[in-house]
C-alpha cells in the first residue's frame, strides 16, 4: 500500500508544469505587493521571468495594471513566431496550465502591442485578440469568471473565451510573464504589473 501511495505522489509532482528549478523563487523570496507595481524581468535567453513564485489562487476576478516599456518591442527569428502570443498574467484552474487556465496575453506584430485573452479548455487552446495598447500607458486588465465562460476586459474592451469548468471561483496557481512559444526573449524585457 505504501508503494501506491509513493508512485501516486511521484506521478502527481511530476506531473506539475512548473519544475522547481533555479528559475522559480519562493513567495518570501520576492517583493508583490497589492496596489503597488512590482517589475518582472524575462532575461535574454529565457521563457520564464525571474520572478516567478509559486503562489496559489482563488479568485472570482483577477484585476491588475500593467505597464509596458520598450523592451517589448521585438522581431523574432523565424518571421511566423511574430504572431505568437506571449503570457503576460493570469491564473491555471488546478496544477496544469495547458489544461484549464485563463490568461492575458500579449504579442508585438504589425507595429503594434497586443493584448490577448488567452485560454486552455480541457487541454485546447483557444486566443483572441482584445486590442492594441501604447507603451509607457498604464493599462487596466481583468479576468472574470461567469460560469463557463472568461470575460477579459483590458480598458474597456471586454472579450469572451470559453472556459472548461464552471461555477463561481477558480482555485489553481498564479502564472506570471512568460515570453513563447517556440522561441525565447531575443533580449531582456521588463514589465510592470500591479495586483488590484
Amino acid at each position: 500500500m505504501k508503494t501506491i501511495y509513493i508512485a501516486v505522489a511521484v506521478l502527481f509532482f511530476t506531473g506539475c508544469t512548473k519544475n522547481f528549478d533555479q528559475s522559480y523563487t519562493k513567495d518570501e523570496d520576492i517583493d508583490i505587493h497589492p496596489d503597488q507595481y512590482s517589475t518582472f524581468i524575462i532575461q535574454q535567453g529565457a521563457h520564464h521571468c525571474d520572478q516567478n513564485p509559486w503562489k496559489s489562487v482563488t479568485t472570482s476576478e483577477m484585476k491588475f495594471m500593467v505597464r509596458f516599456d520598450s523592451s517589448a518591442i521585438y522581431k523574432t527569428v523565424l518571421p511566423e513566431n511574430q504572431y505568437a502570443v506571449n503570457k503576460l498574467w493570469g491564473f491555471s484552474e488546478g496544477i496544469d496550465n495547458h489544461y484549464n487556465s485563463a490568461r492575458v496575453g500579449w504579442s508585438w506584430n504589425m507595429d503594434s502591442l497586443r493584448l490577448y485573452g488567452y485560454v486552455y479548455v480541457n487541454g485546447e487552446l483557444h486566443y483572441q485578440e482584445i486590442t492594441s495598447v501604447t507603451i509607457g500607458e498604464e493599462i487596466a486588465c481583468s479576468i472574470k469568471l461567469v460560469e463557463n465562460t472568461y470575460m477579459f476586459m483590458v480598458d474597456d474592451i471586454i472579450v469572451s473565451l470559453p472556459r472548461g469548468l464552471s461555477g463561481s471561483q477558480a482555485q489553481g496557481y498564479q502564472q506570471y510573464p512568460y515570453f513563447g512559444g517556440n522561441e525565447v526573449a531575443p533580449h531582456l524585457i521588463t514589465i510592470q504589473i500591479k495586483s488590484l
